[in-house]
């Protein structure tokens, strides 16, 4: 029998691991869940399950993340058939009765601690943004739609919040017809006229893709909104975050596109993660031919560099 790999060996630990982990998550909740106990489950070391996560927190959210099911709707065409597919998808994991579910625990944990409760906020309207740009695609005529998508996501993760309270089919009426509603949304905010100061360059690109790229911290993520307003050509999120939060944006994220993706009018956004910053961190570069031919830094970059 051949020898697993270390990366063979390092994947089938982290899925035993996530496997134990759901179990306890499922019989005990979030809060009541151990770390021994899932360990014990997966036949694992206390180690083990630690050198794979960081903390029970992250674990969770790697844990839903996981657990994400599969979506399947037909392309929208109309606002209302876009917002009625995505609340579908969204609430396919939460369920009819008030049964214990994986994800119950979610909302109470991030918004009880300041060190994910603001990342969460940010990441949500980062969702919202990207629901509001798919529904504006589809009737540019609407103007801008993020608020809309604002509260179309309050009522989802209400439903899901109170499962059992209200009847899932309502809700996902409820924000088909949210297309009806019109909050006088605008664009650009006032504060892109002080944007951030361009430099032009030369450098090398390394592996950064072509077009926009913006580093952002989980406290700034919404700021992509400059970026993908202000330019056709392709945009790359990186978001700078530690293990912990890097896991939370990749639930929250990956939720969102994982929605967006069966209604086939989803804005492109590519996203990747790279090694925590400041909270304030915002970045921006372009990419052009394999160089970085003009970056800025700070309140504004991702507007200054992607109109250029």
């Amino acid at each position: 029998m051949a020898r697993l790999s270390r990366v063979e060996h390092q994947r089938l630990t982290r899925e035993k691991v996530l496997a134990a982990a759901r179990a306890e998550f499922l019989q005990y909740g979030f809060r009541d869940a151990k770390i021994d106990n899932i360990a014990e489950r997966a036949e694992l070391t206390r180690g083990a399950v630690y050198s794979n996560f960081p903390g029970k927190r992250a674990l969770y959210f790697a844990v839903l993340a996981a657990g994400r099911p599969v979506v399947t709707a037909a392309p929208a065409t109309t606002r209302a058939e876009a917002l009625h597919g995505f609340a579908r998808a969204w609430l396919a994991g939460v369920p009819i009765s008030s049964e214990p579910w994986l994800g119950r625990d979610l909302l109470p944990e991030v918004m009880a601690d300041e060190a994910t409760r603001k990342p969460f906020a940010q990441l949500v309207k980062l969702s919202a943004i990207l629901l509001g740009m798919t529904l504006e695609r589809l009737d540019p005529a609407a103007g801008r739609q993020v608020r809309v998508a604002e509260q179309a996501l309050t009522i989802l993760h209400g439903a899901g919040q109170f499962s059992g309270f209200a009847d899932l089919f309502d809700v996902v009426r409820a924000c088909e017809h949210l297309a009806a509603l019109d909050l006088d949304d605008s664009w650009p905010p006032p504060h892109l006229a002080f944007a951030a100061t361009v430099d032009v360059v030369d450098e090398p690109a390394g592996d950064l893709p072509e077009g926009v790229v913006v580093t952002l911290s989980p406290h700034r993520v919404s700021a992509v909104e400059e970026a993908m307003r202000a330019t056709p050509d392709d945009v790359t999120l990186i978001v700078a975050a530690d293990d912990e939060l890097a896991s939370l944006a990749e639930l929250v994220i990956g939720d969102t596109l994982n929605c967006l993706e069966p209604l086939r009018a989803a804005p492109s956004l590519r996203v990747r993660y790279g090694p925590a910053e400041r909270d304030t961190t915002e970045t921006a570069v372009r990419v052009a031919d394999g160089r970085i031919v003009a970056r800025a830094e700070g309140f504004g970059a991702c507007h200054a560099v992607a109109s250029i």
